[in-house]
């Protein structure tokens, strides 16, 4: 006996149909689902306002979307259900979707947690709406492995350091908790779509955007390119430790796009890491470590939410700021990659450019900007807002608190990388700034990482002129660490 006669499945940041929390509970309670995405207007609009009308992450979406619509259509052909598919609408998600379940004459909807701010206000607002029309929303854990209060001090508070949470997180795993929602097995109830109803996806175009170059880039898209990349980086993972720090190896998993927009299950990527783990395999430890910094962050964004625009450490709100014309002149420089410092140059093209930047290369950027420019590190969460494929609001603000020390288990506020040396040890060869900087692509490996300092015999070989070229530091890292070490005393003393 099935509790519900309909039921909507509402989609979000969990574009796929295998393993999927939500539509394995639709299926297995209602005799009949209908599945929906919303292009949120709410969101998109304020994207159009300020004139971009070409953003990778909504042709993402989009592209995983074409992708997730024909893989309930064939999971519906599959149990002679025709046509199924994707109810997608372009709308104000929060009205969409009380109008969607009225015209269907479902009982309940169904959609995985999103544990962030506007996310939880519109969902406030759709689950008012829907028991106002006597129809219930259910939500369930998809995004995370454990989230909100599932790990926990043994006094019952939430966790700020994370090693001691790591060390909760592997205590409290057991298989039950990475085992998959047999989706397949309740198919049968996926329903055909009213004629009213048709599936498909909308064009771009038709919901105001333009393509960008994420196709020239060969970024893969939904389930089936998050499957391609999973498989490819299981033959490296066991180098994932030794790889991991150097943007010019091809190290990292490249899942996080992935893991943001939900088209690969966290589950089936922490079942692999955790098995691997327990079997003594180094990098997939070190992957694990990762996902688990992802739970980590995201359970800090539930218990914390100040933490969004405010520091996670109230004393470092006194911190001051470089200001005025001189900070707006300052992290333009930042921004368009125009610093003096190779490393951190090449890193803002490729986010830039790509939509992507390599992990450790975030950490020195950030770094650069707050503790070498003095610039706020809301600034840099803002500019990568706007920029990464894979924004995550936990994650990056998680990555930046901790860049800036203003966070939970940051690094202490006198550690401050060198641009110069960090470029030295990460990418010794210069391979990295070579793809990013051609300018500098002549210049010997000893010269690549400081031009200035550059013997002139070197500069004459390589027929380069530092301001013709390139351009000198636009901060001196000694001046800058004694005025950063000045500029967070305030702290000291506060502490």
């Amino acid at each position: 006996m099935k509790k519900y006669d309909r039921g909507l499945v509402w989609f979000r940041r969990d574009l796929r149909v295998s393993d999927q929390a939500a539509l394995y509970h639709a299926l297995k309670t209602c005799k009949q689902v209908w599945c929906a995405f919303v292009f949120d207007s709410d969101i998109l609009d304020a994207l159009l306002a300020k004139g971009i009308q070409a953003d990778r992450r909504v042709e993402f979406i989009h592209a995983s979307l074409l992708d997730l619509d024909g893989e309930l259509r064939a999971l519906g052909q599959a149990h002679g259900q025709a046509p199924t598919g994707l109810i997608v609408r372009h709308a104000s998600a929060q009205k969409a979707i009380p109008r969607l379940a009225e015209e269907l004459h479902v009982q309940a909807v169904f959609c995985n947690h999103d544990d962030e701010p506007q996310a939880l206000a519109r969902d406030a607002q759709v689950r008012g709406a829907l028991a106002h029309a006597g129809v219930m929303l259910h939500g369930f854990k998809d995004h995370t492995v454990f989230e909100r209060s599932e790990v926990l001090t043994q006094s019952g508070t939430a966790f700020s350091v994370f090693t001691p949470y790591k060390n909760a997180w592997l205590k409290k795993m057991e298989p039950f908790f990475l085992h998959s929602y047999p989706v397949e097995k309740y198919a049968a109830a996926l329903a055909p779509c009213p004629s009213s109803h048709p599936p498909g996806v909308p064009t771009l175009a038709e919901i105001g955007f333009e393509t960008t170059n994420l196709r020239a880039l060969k970024i893969a898209t939904g389930s089936h390119g998050a499957r391609g990349l999973f498989e490819d980086f299981l033959d490296r993972i066991d180098r994932y430790h030794q790889t991991r720090d150097f943007p010019a190896v091809k190290g990292p998993s490249y899942l996080s796009v992935h893991l943001r927009f939900g088209t690969l299950s966290i589950r089936q990527l922490a079942r692999v890491a955790y098995q691997m783990h327990l079997g003594g395999q180094p990098g997939a430890s070190t992957w694990l470590g990762e996902l688990i910094w992802r739970d980590f962050y995201m359970q800090i964004l539930h218990h914390h939410p100040h933490a969004v625009g405010s520091a996670f450490k109230p004393e470092y709100d006194a911190i001051k700021w470089e200001h005025g014309k001189h900070a707006q002149t300052l992290f333009k420089a930042w921004c368009d990659g125009r610093t003096g410092y190779p490393l951190v140059d090449a890193a803002m093209a490729q986010i830039n450019q790509t939509g992507y930047m390599h992990n450790r290369l975030r950490m020195v950027v950030a770094s650069f900007l707050v503790k070498d420019l003095g610039i706020d590190w809301r600034w840099g969460e803002r500019y990568f807002a706007e920029k990464l494929i894979d924004f995550d609001l936990a994650a990056n603000n998680g990555g930046w608190q901790w860049a800036a020390s203003t966070g939970c288990d940051a690094q202490p506020y006198f550690r401050i990388f060198n641009p110069v040396s960090q470029s030295q040890k990460f990418d010794p060869e210069g391979k990295f700034i070579r793809r990013y900087l051609p300018q500098l692509a002549k210049l010997p490996n000893a010269a690549i990482h400081a031009p200035w300092l550059a013997k002139p015999i070197d500069l004459q070989t390589a027929d380069f002129v530092l301001e013709r070229h390139y351009l000198a530091p636009i901060v001196d890292h000694a001046e800058a660490r004694a005025r950063t070490l000045a500029r967070y005393a305030v702290v000291k003393k506060a502490v």
